[in-house]
């Protein structure tokens, strides 16, 4: 079949493909209240590419009764129009993810069909901006309800009028009941950007974490000094630059900066799809490694940042305490002190369930690595074991049963994910595999909540297929 020439042709194809994989087409859901309110069968908390992939997923199982929240303005989900500060993505360009293997819904039949096969096969890397407008159209051409501007709190448990354990979603537009929730909340999900105690403590015009709003524009002129050297750090350095600070100084912690990436390595079915179903040890030793080496920097942000004669890093150098002098900020190495105008922090997320609005009601019964595997001694690691130790479904397990039972109906999608499952809850590249799992997980507990239910339906069924003809059936 030859490409769509053009968008409209494109979706054409599209809903072509979903009558065409609509299979089973039965619904099998009831509608429930809670209250006398209606109860949803699935919220996703978090509108990014993770959650209208789920909900794509869902609603591709008949599971209709959705809602997909974002506390961001529509086209402001995510990071790829807010605090990514790279020109591309890094992965590949032919890459598939929320699309779900279905041809006509990838990126690269959209990019094709608005500007060509050629430009798409002259094109090197997806420029974050279309990433971010392929999004869009995704969500609206697959039929996706978002609903954007709404926070989400506190989850608790509730029950259906009819008996069913359902959840209490306290939101800034009132409360939302759910049977299910999926956060998919991305790097921050189980706790926060991070940055060392003694930079927090400095003014905020002094400093800002990577991941926020920085108006670089006020950084002309001046020096600023960059804590990491992942690719997030070299992006903020590169911004500065570009802005016109008379100088950037990036500051690796480590001897040598990491110039591997181990997420290329990783990057294939065995892994994205069994590395959950393997022992703990195992799942341990290979994210314990992945992890420790961090996310390496490409070629392309290195020669964005050494394209500037005022660009300087320093390798073994980390921070050691900082204070504010003079209008600046001091910062102490054992090298010395350091002065710059402004510091980011370029230093990631820690995993802190206490510290996230949604689980302010089970944070501390949620069951963390540290409560289910112990490494040897020389494979400790306190950060990893932070991580939540998630059920096979990216559900929430106890660290004390029977405490919270219901946190088994919250299921996790984001960063957090990395230690029982590898990158599945953060990589573009592992949607495949990873969306239809959880989906899965979704459908399995309404499926056994509704057992009574759909049991009682098929007592009940007596749609007859065949009509019998009385007179040629012979008397006994």
């Amino acid at each position: 079949m030859p490409a769509p020439r053009t968008l409209a042709d494109l979706e054409a194809d599209i809903a072509r493909d979903l009558e065409l994989t609509a299979h089973p087409r039965a619904p099998w859901l009831q509608p429930k209240t809670s209250g006398g309110q209606p109860v949803l069968d699935c919220l996703v908390v978090g509108g990014g590419q993770c959650g209208v992939a789920v909900a794509f997923a869902l609603k591709r199982d008949k599971v209709d009764n959705i809602l997909v929240l974002d506390r961001a303005p529509e086209g402001r989900e995510g990071p790829w129009v807010t605090y990514a500060r790279m020109h591309n993505l890094r992965s590949w360009k032919d890459q598939t993810g929320p699309d779900l293997r279905i041809p006509s819904l990838t990126y690269q039949a959209w990019h094709e069909a608005q500007f060509g096969a050629d430009h798409f096969a002259a094109m090197r890397w997806i420029p974050k901006e279309y990433w971010n407008d392929y999004l869009l159209w995704f969500r609206r051409v697959t039929g996706i309800p978002v609903r954007n501007g709404v926070s989400a709190g506190r989850i608790g448990p509730a029950r259906t009028d009819d008996g069913l354990p359902c959840l209490s979603v306290e939101t800034s537009d009132g409360t939302i009941f759910a049977r299910k929730v999926v956060l998919a909340t991305g790097q921050d999900g189980f706790g926060e950007w991070w940055m060392p105690d003694f930079v927090k403590a400095l003014p905020r015009a002094l400093r800002a974490h990577a991941a926020e709003e920085i108006d670089f524009a006020a950084l002309r002129g001046k020096v600023v000094a960059v804590l990491g050297a992942g690719a997030s750090a070299f992006d903020n350095a590169a911004v500065a630059l570009e802005a016109g600070a008379r100088e950037v100084h990036l500051f690796c912690r480590r001897a040598e900066p990491m110039v591997i990436q181990p997420y290329r390595w990783l990057t294939f079915a065995g892994f994205i799809r069994h590395l959950h179903e393997m022992p703990d040890e195992w799942r341990w030793r290979f994210m314990s490694m992945i992890l420790g080496l961090r996310e390496g920097f490409p070629q392309d942000t290195y020669n964005r940042v050494n394209a500037f004669p005022n660009f300087t890093m320093h390798v073994g150098r980390s921070w050691t305490g900082a204070r504010a002098e003079g209008g600046r900020a001091v910062l102490e190495t054992a090298r010395g002190d350091f002065a710059a105008d402004y510091a980011i922090c370029g230093t990631g997320v820690r995993m802190d369930a206490a510290l996230v609005p949604e689980l302010a009601g089970c944070a501390d019964n949620i069951a963390l690595w540290s409560d289910r595997y112990a490494p040897p001694a020389e494979e400790a690691n306190d950060r990893l074991s932070a991580f939540p130790y998630l059920a096979p479904d990216y559900a929430f397990e106890e660290r004390r049963p029977g405490e919270t039972p219901w946190i088994r109906d919250i299921h996790f999608f984001g960063i957090g994910t990395s230690m029982s499952f590898g990158p599945a809850g953060s990589s573009i590249n592992a949607m495949t595999i990873a969306v239809p799992r959880i989906a899965a997980g979704v459908t399995r507990g309404l499926f056994a909540a509704d057992l009574p239910r759909l049991y009682a339906d098929l007592r009940a069924y007596d749609l007859k297929q065949v009509e019998l003809d009385p007179t040629r059936i012979a008397a006994e």
